[in-house]
């Protein structure tokens, strides 16, 4: 006769139990992680000193609804306007961001830029003695849905720069009509010049990065429902800290977050309104490589605007024509 073995959980050895125990937390945080990054790219960056730079690119794309769209008529011509600061001012010839685009798509670029300029509002009421406020895109935004550019037009010979001047009157007689896509790209100006990232209470305070964004993008949708709006993030930047030493945005907190708490708030926002977001923050510059990308501590130079060009290019248009 056979004898039945009944076999006590007690009798496995602590090993085994706490081999499998690993086992299911490995598989679980694993797939959490799958999860979150299910719908980001990756890319591969070669660089002469460190090889290959693995770096996870947060590209979020928005299709505009068929509502918004409805009754618009479109043209047969691609135009697109471009509004920032140095990001797309600082290098205006066939080298810049605007003038690569407009190479790559055929489309009718138009550069609306204010040099050194904020998403959000150095003052909640404009002043004289502030006149740069007048071009934050919070105030760009409201001269564009209410059509009254008499702020931007009185400044503008206040600044040396004719960009501004130049920026302004090409403003004016863009026919929003025949605008497809709006693209909003300014530089680290804002974690630079310490602007407030959000106000928790209120998530339109102009004079916050996060409120400013908001409230601008907002209203442009609401005039114009048929136009796309992209935002476009900035890429790292150096300052420098209150001993004078060179430090990296995105390892130095001013007092207002670190630089990629601004590139969160970006995200946020895009994600919020329903507006496309290409990430030029990862996938371009690092420290590793940033004396091949940067012509200083904030401004990139002609390589740099042809992958930032090319980067947009082929995650707007030719992935979601």
């Amino acid at each position: 006769m056979r004898k039945n073995k009944n076999t006590n959980l007690s009798d496995i050895p602590v090993w085994v139990h706490i081999t499998l125990g690993s086992i299911i937390a490995i598989v679980i945080i694993f797939s959490v992680y799958k999860l979150i990054r299910w719908n980001m790219g990756t890319a591969e960056l070669d660089t002469t000193d460190t090889g290959s730079y693995e770096v996870e690119i947060e590209d979020q794309i928005f299709l505009l609804p068929k509502e918004k769209t409805e009754g618009h008529v479109f043209d047969d011509e691609e135009t697109i306007l471009f509004l920032g600061n140095d990001a797309i001012t600082y290098d205006q010839g066939e080298t810049g961001v605007t003038a690569l685009v407009s190479k790559k798509l055929g489309a009718t670029c138009i550069n609306c830029g204010f040099p050194s300029s904020t998403v959000a509002l150095e003052n909640a009421e404009y002043t004289d003695d502030y006149p740069l406020d007048a071009y934050s895109f919070y105030n760009v935004a409201e001269s564009i849905v209410n059509g009254d550019y008499s702020l931007l037009d009185a400044n503008a010979s206040k600044f040396e720069d004719y960009t501004y001047r130049g920026s302004v009157d090409r403003l004016k007689n863009v026919d929003f009509d025949k605008v497809d896509t709006i693209v909003i790209y300014y530089n680290a100006q804002d974690y630079l010049n310490l602007r407030i990232g959000m106000n928790p209470d209120n998530d339109v305070d102009p004079i916050t990065y996060s409120g400013a964004l908001n409230a601008g993008i907002k209203a442009i949708q609401e005039k114009y429902p048929y136009i796309r709006i992209v935002c476009m993030s900035f890429t790292m930047c150096y300052s420098y800290d209150a001993s004078g030493a060179i430090v990296s945005g995105d390892r130095y907190d001013f007092g207002n977050g670190k630089l990629t708490t601004y590139r969160q708030f970006m995200i946020d926002v895009s994600g919020a309104t329903g507006v496309s977001f290409v990430d030029n923050y990862y996938g371009t510059i690092h420290e590793d490589n940033s004396a091949e990308w940067m012509l200083d501590n904030i401004h990139v130079n002609a390589k740099c605007n042809e992958h930032i060009a090319e980067h947009f290019v082929n995650v707007i248009y030719k992935n979601n024509p």
